[in-house]
């Protein structure tokens, strides 16, 4: 198979690739909370994981406020809900299965899971039985490329072989669409949203901040371990997300920083 094929609907892809240019039509970015996670554990402490308490937390307050919890691809493309929440997790971890998943749940919140499908499989991975499972429950199963890399360092082919790949396995194993991508590292740009575009995803999200967000360079909220309650409501409020789209976003990661060490005395 060459890498970067058409996808089978040509009018699907110049839709895409139309779409990849403009900045969505419906509800404004601020009306569309994307929360990026990786783990969860109440065991492991680490940068990358969030216990299970501070998660339901951070979702619970979200709700309260107003948010209907969806997946990423509906929550970027659909117009029916003024606030939507869309809550993902990079990178495919198990623990997501094991303490994420119950939580969204109980709250009745689909959360979308993004793979590196070349790299799945190792310890303490989703494997595919675990990826059907979540889709069954109404999860999204969304592409992290193939192998992890940063799209914006590599040639044309291999980006095509990143992106094509990666949603054809989903699809082909899970039987079902594969229409989203996180970029790996948050590290997109124009060549990587065209490619994205031309190999069937219409939605794709980063972690770079932005006020100009389209739907394949939707910027997510990270949100880490260390974030505590008020860091926590700073990051995710208009106005703190607003503020990361400007020159003020090294400002903001310095004070963030500094909120982190204070909350963890």
């Amino acid at each position: 198979m060459r890498s970067g094929r058409p996808i089978s609907s040509r009018e699907h892809v110049n839709l895409t690739l139309e779409m990849s240019l403009q900045p969505s039509a419906a509800a404004g970015v601020h009306d569309r909370l994307v929360l990026g996670y990786h783990g969860v554990s109440d065991t492991v402490s680490s940068q990358l994981i969030v216990s299970t308490e501070a998660l339901r937390r951070q979702l619970v307050k979200l709700l309260d406020s107003g948010y209907v919890g969806t997946t990423f691809n509906r929550a970027v493309l659909d117009p029916s809900v003024s606030l939507r929440l869309a809550v993902t997790f990079d990178d495919g971890e198990r623990n997501v299965l094991e303490h994420a998943f119950p939580v969204l749940s109980e709250l009745g919140i689909p959360g979308t899971v993004f793979v590196p499908v070349g790299v799945m499989a190792g310890p303490g991975q989703l494997d595919w039985d675990e990826l059907a499972r979540l889709a069954a429950a109404g999860w999204e199963i969304g592409s992290h490329s193939l192998s992890h890399a940063r799209l914006t360092h590599v040639d044309d082919d291999a980006l095509d072989h990143e992106l094509y790949s990666s949603r054809e396995a989903i699809e082909d194993k899970l039987g079902r669409p594969c229409r989203s991508i996180a970029y790996p590292y948050g590290a997109f740009d124009e060549r990587v949203r065209a490619a994205a575009a031309r190999a069937g995803y219409t939605a794709g999200c980063t972690t770079a901040g932005t006020l100009r967000a389209d739907v394949l360079g939707w910027p997510r909220v990270g949100v880490d371990g260390n974030d505590g309650r008020v860091l926590f409501r700073l990051k995710t409020s208009k106005l703190g997300r607003s503020l990361r789209g400007t020159a003020l976003r090294d400002p903001c990661d310095h004070a963030g920083r500094v909120i982190r060490r204070l909350s963890v005395r």
